[in-house]
This record gives structure tokens, sequence and C-alpha cells, in this order.
């Protein structure tokens, strides 16, 4: 690989991936859940067990968990701490492309996608976020491209590597790091014709190596917590989410093939009337010489990994935008052969992009995130909190990011008929609501009760709460500073987000 392509790689990561990393607010309700759940594993100098509001929490492995752990030892808490090792590992992600997409075709295809995948807008966003999708992808990655290496080498050493990728991979999200790939796998040897080559790939030592890796957590967790880990992480969060939509809305056939294509923009413009001509071409070509094209190995390789990924995504009844992002790497690399053809175009697009996503971050990305985040509510109760303060939270949501931010206990606050509904139960989605409750009657005579109010809900609470609540505080919508608030909104009058109230 070239030394000055690997540099030009890891400045566009400084710019898109790293710059601007701690300004962006925690958002709810995804981020804040993971970075509330790593701070109180700090506090409880826990390294194994994720917690979150004082409960032990078992929505995902720990991979992720330690990141953030060791990345809030390096630079304590915080927004850029937070936002560190998503942007590691989406340069990691550029380096891997690179190198595959190099290894199976040359270094100016590999570069190009690289690059595609750099200046592609989900891959951005979620260089940003978070989440646990970044680390995926990358392990994920080198579980298939190094099985790929080992097969088309002959060399099945290599799939030791493949085997630990695979390990961490579960370490990360869960089973579906094994399983997926393993599936990918299974399929491409069925098209090869060669499904015997199973019997090199599975060897005791690579599942050894594999167990070694994923028992690290898997092991301790369920001797320490036994039922509750099972049934909660298989149970709830890896077996209702394949079956039982979380959010209904999105259960629709078309979901993922619009996430692919608002995902890779902007080479999906010029991509998707590219495939639609290819396609017709080869319809032609198949009339004309009664036969279809015949594809090489890699491109077998390749089309498997990416149309698995979001075919089996699109048959689980739980969707996400981020699910999807392992099929980018060889997307990235099948296109970036049309991409690379026309190369004076292909880096005026990335040079637009170098200006275009840093702009968007300060424009959209923060605007947005401070209207999904508390942290503007926080600054304003901070001051007024003592131990003789109650602090309450009503509304659309639970805001975990209030929490992250004040550092406080607060109190979901909800009417009984309501609270029937949420309340955790086994077995539904209604378990991760782990919070703590209180109702309205339960609200306390004896101290100073602080409680922050969505705007929509106004009414509705002081229907419900007794006693005399003085305003002390709002938030806009869109309520920045400086540049921001004048070029992105543009106007005097905003809608309110948040009222604060306190009852003495």
């Amino acid at each position: 690989m070239s030394i000055l392509n690997c540099i030009c790689l890891f400045t566009v990561s400084l710019i898109l991936f790293f710059l601007g990393g701690w300004i962006i607010p925690i958002t709810d309700p995804t981020e804040a859940v993971y970075t509330l759940t790593a701070k109180e594993m700090l506090a409880a100098d826990d390294w194994l067990s994720p917690r979150i509001y004082g409960n032990f929490w078992y929505d995902k492995p720990v991979m992720f968990y330690w990141e953030l752990l060791v990345a809030y030892k390096i630079f304590g808490v915080g927004e850029f701490a937070s936002r560190f090792f998503p942007a590691v590992f989406a340069t990691l992600g550029l380096f891997i492309t690179y190198f595959f997409g190099t290894k199976i075709y040359n270094q100016k295809i590999g570069f190009a996608a690289a690059l595609m995948l750099a200046t592609s807008l989900e891959y951005w966003y979620l260089a940003h976020a978070v989440i646990t999708d970044m680390t995926l992808l990358v392990m994920f990655s080198i579980t298939l491209i190094s099985f790929y290496l080992g097969y088309s080498a002959g060399n099945s050493r290599i799939y030791l590597i493949s085997f630990a990728a695979a390990g961490v991979s579960v370490l990360t999200k869960g089973p579906i790091g094994f399983l997926l790939p393993g599936l990918i796998i299974l399929i491409f040897l069925m098209w090869q014709g060669d499904l015997k080559h199973l019997l090199k790939l599975f060897r005791v030592k690579n599942f050894l190596v594999f167990f070694v890796i994923a028992a690290l957590w898997y092991l301790p967790m369920t001797f320490i917590h036994g039922a509750a880990f099972f049934e909660n992480f298989f149970g709830v969060h890896n077996f209702l989410r394949a079956t039982v939509s979380e959010y209904p809305k999105t259960d629709v056939w078309y979901y993922y093939a619009l996430i692919c294509a608002i995902g890779f923009f902007p080479w999906s413009i010029a991509l998707i009337p590219a495939a639609i001509k290819k396609f017709f071409r080869r319809v032609e070509l198949f009339i004309e010489e009664g036969r279809l094209p015949v594809l090489d190995m890699h491109e077998k390789f390749l089309i498997v990994w990416a149309l698995t990924v979001v075919i089996f995504f699109q048959l689980c009844a739980t969707k996400y935008v981020t699910y999807t992002l392992p099929a980018m790497i060889p997307a990235a690399i099948f296109v970036a052969r049309y991409f690379a053809n026309r190369w004076k175009n292909f880096l005026c697009v990335v040079a637009s992009a170098l200006i275009i996503f840093p702009l968007m971050l300060y424009f959209v990305a923060l605007p947005l995130a401070e209207d999904n985040s508390a942290r503007r509510e926080a600054k304003i109760i901070l001051p007024l909190l003592n131990d003789k303060i109650c602090v309450v939270s009503y509304g659309k949501e639970y805001s975990g990011s209030l929490v992250f931010y004040t550092g406080e206990k607060i109190y979901r606050l909800e009417t009984k008929e309501n609270f029937d509904k949420i309340r955790p139960q086994k077995m539904s989605w209604t378990s991760k609501n782990v919070m703590p409750f209180m109702l309205f009657d339960e609200l306390p005579a004896d101290k100073k009760v602080l409680a922050v109010v969505n705007a929509d809900f106004e009414k509705s609470f002081l229907d419900n709460a007794q006693g005399n609540w003085k305003l002390v505080g709002t938030v806009q919508q869109g309520e920045l500073e400086d540049l921001a608030e004048k070029f992105f909104y543009g106007r005097e009058h905003r809608e309110l987000k948040t009222k604060i109230f306190l009852r003495d």
C-alpha cells in the first residue's frame, strides 16, 4: 500500500471523523444509554457488569463499554472521550477497505473504495455516533476478509484470525457477530460448489480461539448473574429483537433499500442509474448470447457479503438505520471499479465532501443533536440542585442524557394509568424501562421538587401535579449560539422544547 495514500486517508479521517467531536452533545435515547452505563461502571470500578440507573443492564456485551471506559480514563468523562473510539474504528475501517480492495483488485480501486466509504453519509454519521456499530463493522470485516484471503490463498492458518475477530464481534454485539459471518461464508461456499471446505474451516483450534475470547465476558457473567443474564441478554435483546419489532412503523419491506440509497449518498446518485443501466445491458447480452455474464470469485464474495447482510436484517422484525453498516465495505469495493475509471469526477466529489461534511457537522448535526439532548436543561438545573431537592422528568420519553450531565437520580414521573402500560415486564420491550419511576401521588411533600417537563406535556403535568409550581427555566428548539443559531434557524421565534418548574 502506498504511504502517500495512507497519509491521505488518515488526514481525511481527522477532518471527517475527529474534528468537532467535542462539541456534539450526548443524545437521547441510545447514546445516553451507552455513556451513562460506562459512567456508572467507572464509578463502581466494575469493568465486567454493565449497569444503568443502579441496575445491572444486559442490553449489549461489554466490548464497547470497555472502549468508553478506556477513553474516560484517558480523556475524562465527556463528549470527545465518548466519540473517540467510534472515530478510531471508522478510521480502521477505511484502512481495512483500502487493504482488501488493493489485495483483490489494485491500489487505485482500494483507495477509491476507502474514500467512497469515508464520504458516504451513513458512514460519516456513524463515525460520530456513540454506539457499537463501528466496532462491529471492523471486527465483522476482519472475520470475513481473513477468511477470504485464507481461502483464496489456500492458507488455512489465516482462519485463526477470522475466528479471533468473530470472538471480538460476539463481545461487541452478541451471537450475530458469529452467526451472520458464518452464514455469509456458507452461502459463498455453496455458490462456489465447495462445501467440503467447511472441514478445513471448522477445526478444533479455530473454535478454541473463538470460545476463549468470547468466554472472557460471557462465562463470568453467566456465573455471576445466572438466569437474569440469560433471560434479558439472549431472550429480550436477541430473540425478541429478531421476532418482535421494537418500532413497528419501520418494519416495512423497502426499509433497507431506502436506507442503503440514503446512506451511500452522494455516491448513490450516480450509482443507482449506473446499476440500472448495467442490469439492462446484461439482459441484452443474455438475449443475444443466451447466457448470463460470468462472475469471478471476488465479485461473488462481495455480492454475497453485502446482500446477505441487507436481506438478513430486512427479514428481522426490529430494524435500525445502523444494522446494515457491515454491507458498506463490500459495496464500496464492488462499485469503486466504476468510479475509479472516472477519476477526475471522483476526486471532485471527494473534495466537495471534505468541505460540505464539516459544515454539516456544525450547521446540521449540532443543532439536531442539541434538540435530542438534555445538555442545555442540565446547565439550567445544576445550580439549583442540592440534597433537599427531588428531580423528576415528564414527557415523551425519559432523558438519560439529563442523568449523564447532572449525575443526579432523576425519576420518570408518570400517571398510574400510563405506568401500568410501560412498567418493566419479562420478555417484553418494557423490560428496558429500568429507570426510577414516581407516580404523581408519590411526589414528596417534605421536599422541593424540580420538574423537567416536555413543553407538549405542560398541561398534562399541571393538571396532575398538585401544589404551586414556578417556572424557573425554558429551553427552545434549536437554541444555539452565535453563527449556527443565525444561519441554521434564522428566526427569532422558536418552539419551546422544555419547561422547568420548581415547587417549594
